[in-house]
């Protein structure tokens, strides 16, 4: 058997147990996100995702939910129902490993693992290093604000969460 290199996707990072984020992966990348044995991808962008991934997804039997598609243009930041939206779902342990995803991993995810962060009550300067470190450069001032005033009441935590939740 080959040797072969395991390339994690761009920004690829750990959140929680069996919770990942990262940027849309390639043919590279396939082999690495394999070893997550992911059940879920939340995509978190207004476009689909390449038809390489898609078809990955299919061939790994992963459940593909695109939030977020109806509800943002490709010039808005993400929304305050697509992130209730996504966090019902990264709440619901059923749905583990599961994977944070968008185009390039920083803006719309970084949201919203701000916002899971948020939920989790870390402070916002934690908050915002975590997410600075995945933006790079491209800090979107407009992002951090949006965690700032999110209002986590509108998250119901499921009676039975992940074990990191609790």
């Amino acid at each position: 058997m080959a040797y072969q290199n395991l390339i994690p996707p761009v920004n690829f990072g750990y959140v929680e147990e069996d919770l990942y984020r990262f940027g849309q992966p390639n043919e590279l990348n396939f082999p690495f996100v394999e070893t997550l044995g992911l059940k879920c991808v939340v995509w978190v962008a207004y476009e689909e995702p390449n038809q390489k991934f898609l078809n990955f997804i299919d061939d790994q039997e992963i459940q593909l939910c695109h939030i977020g598609s109806e509800r943002m243009s490709s010039t808005d930041s993400i929304t305050e129902e697509t992130i209730v939206d996504s966090l019902n779902i990264i709440l619901n342990k059923s749905n583990y490993p599961l994977a944070i995803v968008c185009n390039v991993g920083r803006h719309q995810t970084g949201t919203l693992v701000g916002c899971l962060r948020k939920l989790q009550g870390w402070n916002l300067a934690s908050i915002f290093d975590e997410y600075r470190r995945y933006a790079g450069p491209k800090v979107r001032l407009i992002n951090e604000q949006f965690i700032e005033l999110f209002d986590t009441d509108l998250v119901s935590i499921p009676l039975d969460p992940p074990k990191w939740m609790r």
